[in-house]
């Protein structure tokens, strides 16, 4: 009788290593983008043999550091179930996720490029959810019925990259982070118009 060769998936404590390394390079490449494999192997608390064997050299660690981040970005706007939760609640949920993901691993975040093919289909994938999520906003009322979605969903890409990169009011607080970002596309910045006119 014939066996199948089966692929078997990694052991649990060689997933826990794998993340652990990827996580340290997360730490030691956000710090320091010229840091080296040795660097990295402290940080992660393994020895730098046992990086070069999960990683046959710096850029596959890299990019395999790039693609856990595109599916952790992609997680965190397909946890929030953007499709069946009420507009408004799916809004700061989706925000708060994405919010954690770009700042938990901005280094990584920084490296996808677009031209790579899981990446697209992921950006595609949240882009289509995303322009979903608007539609539904604005027939639930969330959003002016006369908004352009397209507008507004670029000044909600904007806004959460400001939020990512400078924490306004210097918060490490994801969620009140997320508050700022949902009112401030909602609501925005000015005053009563009438009261301008005044």
């Amino acid at each position: 009788m014939e066996q199948k060769s089966r692929q078997r998936p990694p052991r649990a404590d060689a997933q826990r290593t794998v993340q652990a390394i990827l996580e340290a390079a997360e730490r030691v490449l956000g710090s320091d983008p010229a840091a080296t494999m040795e660097q990295i192997a402290q940080a992660a608390g393994v020895a730098r043999t046992t990086v070069h064997r999960r990683f046959t050299s710096r850029e596959a660690l890299v990019e395999a550091l790039t693609a856990w981040a595109t599916r952790q970005f992609h997680e965190a706007v397909t946890s929030a179930h953007p499709d069946s939760t009420p507009p408004l609640v799916a809004l700061y949920q989706v925000t708060a996720n994405v919010l954690r993901v770009k700042t938990g691993w901005g280094f990584a975040m920084s490296r996808a490029v677009p031209e790579d093919p899981d990446v697209a289909r992921v950006h595609a994938d949240v882009l289509d959810r995303c322009d979903r999520l608007f539609r539904r906003a604005r027939e639930a009322g969330v959003l002016r019925p006369d908004t352009d979605l397209a507008w507004a969903r670029r000044v909600y890409y904007a806004l959460i990259h400001e939020a990512a990169q400078n924490r306004p009011d210097g918060t490490d607080d994801v969620d009140e982070r997320a508050t700022l970002v949902v009112d401030t596309l909602l609501r925005g910045v000015g005053g009563r118009g009438d009261a301008l006119l005044g």
